[in-house]
């Protein structure tokens, strides 16, 4: 492939969240989880702002990762970015090394930008790369004397080495380094860095990094409906019970009494047509949450359900989570479709929808949403999760309405679904799909 001289090279130099290994000065004051958390969040920001900038720019995006494995890294911040190992040294032979092999690859130029900086955004990164159009180097000072970002067209290993790095001196060196070598050097504006126990006070009413401080990230509920008065007041009221949730009815059109019982029951409530890949889509939108569970109407949430999504999804190489199964279903025989299913998602970490899929709101953007689907939609996109990395099944179980089993018979029911999901896997259409299971539920 030939080069692309036109493009830029964005490095993020990231290590992986792990408790005790990240944000160690910040242990004395949120303990090594809280750290871990805060680094986690300051990554996840940055990543989101270089993804902004690629969208209008001619970027190549590259995390320099250490600390955890490369699978690790693709489960965290996903599969569209290049990852590659940082080499060894002290940070300035990292740096050195990443700059020096962007630029052989075909970059015209290399920025290097570090994860701890809150007040980065697209605009500085853009800034950054329209600047070495006509200097040799570009630098983001930090206010303590360091640099959150640094670019240059071509490596220069002086502006590397004999520096103090973790001290206040850094951007002193480096710009009394570019001196000597007579490079035109730029700076972007000041911004300040995560790095003490006292920087923290800048955080604290960043809506961003709220949970840092609380541990209790907002939790987005979502419960798409089309005719479902029968069972949604007390699926809301098993949600309602929880701390630090908000509920959205996404409605399909209901002509029963849906939407008044999800006003009645603290609903947030509003009306999406296109069916439930739609509506889905539609709640993670407007929903506030760092986290995202969505919930079928008839299915009632264990007590807790709030605590277990957060500690599940506190490990980041967990892409995604769901219930147990169980139905409120006597017979027998839906004993043993609870038990094929939970050995199903637990095996093969391919939950369906009825499980109360849960997920990162960051993690359910960054795959697109949900398939536009007149059916299957969980289990496609349940898919894509699969491939980013680990979707887990947690202990904890849901009790779903078993109406379906009763209406068509729970054989019947077992070998509609399967059908579906043969046909499906072996490339049939949803739409054709679609009109074969409308058609068995008659």
């Amino acid at each position: 492939m030939p080069a692309d001289r036109n493009k830029s090279a964005i490095l993020l130099f990231a290590r992986f969240p792990m408790p005790g290994k990240a944000k160690t000065r910040m242990i004395p004051a949120l303990g090594a989880e809280g750290a871990a958390r805060l680094y986690r969040r300051l990554a996840e920001h940055a990543l989101q702002v270089v993804r902004e900038t690629r969208e209008t720019s001619r970027i190549a995006v590259t995390v320099c990762f250490t600390g955890s494995r490369r699978r690790s890294f693709r489960a965290w911040l996903g599969t569209d970015v290049q990852l590659h190992k940082q080499a060894s040294g002290n940070l300035g032979a990292r740096m050195q090394h990443a700059v020096r092999q962007a630029l052989a690859d075909g970059a015209s130029h290399a920025i290097v930008v570090g994860s701890d900086v809150p007040g980065i955004s697209a605009g500085i990164l853009r800034r950054a790369c329209s600047l070495l159009a006509e200097h040799d180097v570009v630098l983001g000072p930090a206010s303590d004397g360091g640099y959150y970002l640094i670019g240059m067209t071509r490596c220069h290993p002086e502006l590397f080495a004999e520096i103090d790095w973790g001290t206040g001196k850094v951007a002193k060196q480096t710009r009394a380094a570019s001196e000597r070598l007579g490079l035109a050097v730029t700076e972007l504006p000041v911004l300040d860095d995560i790095d003490r126990p006292e920087d923290l006070f800048r955080l604290r009413n960043d809506p961003r990094f709220v949970d840092v401080f609380t541990g209790k990230p907002l939790l987005s509920v979502i419960i798409p409906t089309l005719n479902e008065a029968g069972g949604l007041a007390a699926t809301l009221e098993r949600v309602r019970d929880a701390e630090g949730v908000e509920t959205l009815v996404v409605d399909g059109g209901s002509r029963d009494a849906t939407r008044a019982i999800a006003e009645e029951g603290g609903a947030a409530v509003f009306e999406v047509a296109g069916g439930r890949a739609a509506q889905l889509n539609a709640g993670a939108a407007r929903a506030n949450g760092r986290y995202l569970l969505f919930l079928h109407a008839d299915t009632l949430l264990p007590h807790g359900f709030a605590d277990t999504v957060r500690r599940t999804l506190d490990d980041p190489i967990t892409v995604a989570g769901a219930f147990c199964f169980r139905t409120d279903g006597t017979d027998l025989r839906m004993r043993l479709v609870e038990t094929s299913t939970n050995v199903r998602s637990s095996l093969f970490q391919w939950p369906y929808g009825d499980q109360g899929l849960f997920l990162e709101k960051r993690v359910c953007n960054e795959l697109g949403g949900f398939g536009d689907l007149p059916i299957m939609e969980d289990f496609e996109f349940v898919g894509r999760l699969r491939r980013r990395g680990r979707v887990v099944t947690v202990p904890e179980r849901v009790i779903t309405s078993a109406r379906r089993w009763r209406r068509l018979g729970v054989l019947r029911t077992m070998l509609s679904n399967q059908a579906m999901i043969l046909g499906f896997l072996a490339g049939v259409s949803p739409e054709r799909l679609a009109r074969f299971y409308r058609g068995k539920r008659r």
